[in-house]
């Protein structure tokens, strides 16, 4: 079902989301129940009954952390979904291979992690082409996922990913764990487990600093959702098990 709001009720959003501010570089939405439709193109969340969520983690692979999050993936039996640097892959080949040997998803996170709505088209379009090719140069697989860094987009953004093949993957608005700025093992673990719902795509980092944080709190977050009966999938796989809606075929970001 396609929502349709109108001029009066997009400039309200507009308003509330501005106020709210920014979610990890994205507007933060207004409900919960906005975060389970693909809006304008872009997933957040899957509306299942299943219980089930992804671990997804950014501007990798890194020498250090990238491998240390795949053993305890592996030690869990969890696959997680990777979005990848291209400029990292080509650094740091092994680990790139590392994540699809282990049965992890790598996908699409542009080249040089640039803001991308700040770009010129060509520029796009050699962000999201030099990355893919090097995450097939290195691994042999096609990636089909593509995630904006910090999740700045606009329209152009959206309709480049899209003829490229991409599905445009963002995070669940309650589930950014913002564990790039550090903020305690202890909060990025509650983060998760307190707002943990059927269908949420959590974000984590595994590059861009010291992500120890991270690491420490992977293993209670994966003991916390298998507790509470959540299987752990990859973003693909997330995206057989539901549908997503889109709201409105206009983005709110220039």
């Amino acid at each position: 079902m396609i929502i349709l709001l109108s001029k009066r009720t997009l400039i309200g959003v507009l308003v509330v989301l501005m106020t709210v501010g920014f979610v990890g570089g994205a507007f933060a939405h207004i409900s919960r129940e906005r975060g389970k439709h693909d809006f304008s193109g872009i997933v957040w969340a899957v509306d299942t009954p299943e219980k089930v969520i992804s671990l997804t983690f950014d501007d990798g692979p890194d020498p250090e952390y990238t491998p240390m999050i795949l053993d305890i993936l592996e030690k869990n039996g969890i696959k997680g979904t990777f979005f990848t640097v291209g400029k990292q892959v080509e650094d740091f080949p092994e680990i790139a291979k590392m994540i699809v040997e282990k049965g992890n998803e790598i996908a699409n996170h542009t080249y040089t992690h640039p803001r991308l709505n700040r770009l010129r088209m060509d520029q796009l379009n050699v962000e999201l082409e030099k990355a893919h090719q090097a995450i097939v140069a290195q691994t042999h697989v096609a990636p089909t996922l593509f995630r904006p860094p910090g999740g700045f987009y606009n329209e152009a953004i959206v309709d480049l990913a899209k003829k490229k093949g991409y599905k445009v993957i963002l995070w669940s608005w309650t589930q950014d764990t913002k564990d790039w700025a550090n903020p305690g093992t202890n909060n990025i673990i509650k983060k998760v487990l307190k707002n943990a719902e059927n269908g949420d795509i959590v974000i984590f980092h595994d590059c861009g600093g010291n992500r120890m944080q991270t690491i420490k709190a992977l293993q209670p977050v994966i003991d916390g959702l298998k507790k509470d009966g959540f299987k752990m999938i990859t973003v693909s796989e997330l995206l057989k098990k539901g549908e997503t809606k889109e709201v409105l075929n206009k983005s709110f970001f220039e």
